[in-house]
Formats: C-alpha cells, sequence, structure tokens
C-alpha cells in the first residue's frame, strides 16, 4: 500500500494505516525531537504527544504527499512551544548550565568545534535555525524543508544562503578570539 492510499485509509479511520505511517516517520521525528529538548525522555515524551495530536488532526491533512512534512510541522511547533515553556519555567538558569556542560566535560577539539558551532546556529534568526537543522542535521532536501515550513524553494534557498554566511561570519570571528 503506497503512502497516499495509507493516508487516505487513516483519514478515514484506519488505525493499522495511521501506524504504518508513523512508523515510517519515527526514527526522523525523535532525531529532530532531540534536536530541539536535547534530552532522550523528552524527545520520546515529544515523538507520543504530536503521534496522538496527529491522530486527532488526520482529517483536516487536505494534500496526502505531504503527510511526512504535515507531521514534522507539527513536531516543530510542539518542540519550540516545550524550549520556550522550559525556559520560562527554568529562569533560563537550567538551560544555560546544560549548554555549558559538555564543554567543561572536555576539551577536546572536536567537541570544542561541536560547541562553537551550536551556539553560532543558536544565534541565528529562528528561521535561519530551522532551515540549517532541517538540512544538516535532518538531511531533508529544499523541496521538504519549504514543504515543511510551508514557503517557496526560493526563499529556503536564500534563508540557506543567509543562514551558512552567517555561520561563517560568526565562527571566523570566535576562531579570532581564541587564538
Amino acid at each position: 500500500m503506497g503512502n497516499d492510499l495509507l493516508v487516505t485509509a487513516a483519514k478515514r479511520g484506519d488505525d493499522a494505516a495511521f501506524y504504518s505511517l508513523i512508523s515510517q516517520h519515527k526514527e526522523k521525528m525523535y532525531r529532530i525531537a532531540y534536536s530541539y529538548l536535547k534530552n532522550e525522555t523528552d524527545a520520546l515524551e515529544a515523538v507520543q504527544e504530536v503521534t496522538c495530536r496527529a491522530y486527532m488532526q488526520i482529517r483536516k491533512l487536505k494534500e496526502p504527499d505531504y503527510f511526512g512534512s504535515w507531521l514534522i510541522r507539527i513536531l516543530m511547533n510542539y518542540c519550540a512551544d516545550e524550549v520556550k515553556r522550559k525556559i520560562r519555567r527554568n529562569d533560563g538558569q537550567q538551560a544555560a548550565a546544560a549548554a555549558l556542560e559538555p564543554l567543561a566535560a572536555s576539551v577536546e577539539s572536536a567537541l570544542l568545534e561541536r560547541v562553537m558551532l551550536e551556539s553560532a546556529v543558536e544565534q541565528l534568526d529562528a528561521n535561519y535555525q530551522k532551515v540549517i537543522q532541517l538540512k544538516y542535521y535532518h538531511d531533508l532536501t529544499i523541496t521538504e524543508i519549504a514543504r515543511t515550513l510551508q514557503k517557496p524553494e526560493g526563499t529556503i534557498k536564500t534563508w540557506l544562503h543567509k543562514a551558512l554566511g552567517g555561520l561563517r561570519q560568526r565562527l571566523a570571528k570566535e576562531g579570532e578570539s581564541n587564538e
């Protein structure tokens, strides 16, 4: 059964078809949730919550071809809300401490480079962050990113170009200050 048929069946209430669709996307959903939430338990909870939300809203999906993009968009919105809620709840202190833990644990250059890169990505505009994460952390194509974010491909290409330029500038500045 093709994805179009599975989506159509799921929209009609076929639980097995819905389960099959979720099974196809659960690894990608977990990776994206983990990249946002930085915690296995929270990422698993996000996948579970988003699966429930998708199940409740599947009838609203207009285009069966876009099921994956629709599902990831729900996940990204959920994760963004969770991050905001955690920052508000913890007043930002715990988040800052968690961000510094890997740096304190090891001074290996590979880890330091990763922390610098993640820090530089976090300083980008929110749209640029999403594009970088979807393209380089989750291996989505420009077309898939455009569908997920509901933006034209040209916009996604522009955001990606500007994001990479911004990262180059930030990393060059950080590299100079560490010498």
